[in-house]
């Protein structure tokens, strides 16, 4: 398979329009943009087929993964027009398939992510529930070698103290005050625009499987692990 590569010109435009975030600027290199985006998609489309060797993608073009470029201004102070990077998200196959993977093209600050980042609070639940009953499980799982070597620790929003229904002094206490699951992992520009960036994202997206399996059995099961998928 032909690695899908992220070109130079990509950057080059993402780089002018950080610098020209302008209705005028942007109207008058609209093929440029549209270019940049085609390139993006080729790539996405090239890395989703990797990964479907590996995982179940329901995601099928580069372009239904792509955000918009535009800045949604009604409630923000930026009030730039645009978001010059190429993001995007490539969902799994629902219901028994959890978890999302994520991805930011930007000169200076790319990166992918992948997990929860905003469980409903039905799963979030579920989710404590589990590190309650399998603490150690989830210490070895996100502590597994190729999960640390990858995305160092797991990150995301906590609460201050304990969630509610659980002891502040229990002992899975740091775990269990996530609202969050999210593992990241940052790209220099030489590394996006190398030839085996694809290979790279693919394999880092590989690592997280074991934790998205542990936790798509979780939130597809109740307590008693039964099956809650009609």
């Amino acid at each position: 398979m032909k690695s899908p590569i992220i070109q130079k010109s990509t950057f080059d435009f993402l780089k002018q329009l950080a610098r020209n975030n302008n209705r005028e600027w942007f109207n008058a290199h609209k093929d440029d943009y549209l270019a940049a985006k085609e390139n993006v998609e080729t790539f996405v489309e090239g890395l989703m087929a990797r990964m479907s060797a590996h995982d179940q993608i329901e995601t099928r073009t580069g372009k239904k993964s792509i955000y918009r470029i535009y800045n949604d201004v009604r409630f923000s102070n930026d009030k730039t027009p645009y978001n010059p990077r190429f993001a995007g998200y490539i969902r799994r196959v629902k219901p028994t398939n959890r978890g999302g993977y994520y991805f930011w093209i930007k000169p200076g600050g790319s990166r992918l992510a992948c997990g929860y980042g905003h469980p409903n609070p039905e799963d979030l639940l579920r989710l404590r529930q589990d590190i309650d009953y399998n603490y150690n499980d989830w210490k070895k799982i996100i502590n597994a070698r190729a999960i640390r070597n990858t995305f160092g620790a797991m990150r995301g929003e906590q609460v201050k103290t304990a969630p509610r229904g659980f002891p502040k002094d229990h002992e899975a206490i740091e775990l269990l005050r996530y609202k969050q699951y999210w593992f990241e992992r940052g790209f220099t520009d030489k590394e996006v625009l190398a030839s085996d960036f694809a290979t790279q994202m693919n394999k880092a997206y590989k690592a997280i499987r074991p934790f998205f399996d542990y936790t798509s059995m979780v939130l597809t099961t109740d307590l008693n692990g039964e099956s809650i998928i009609s």
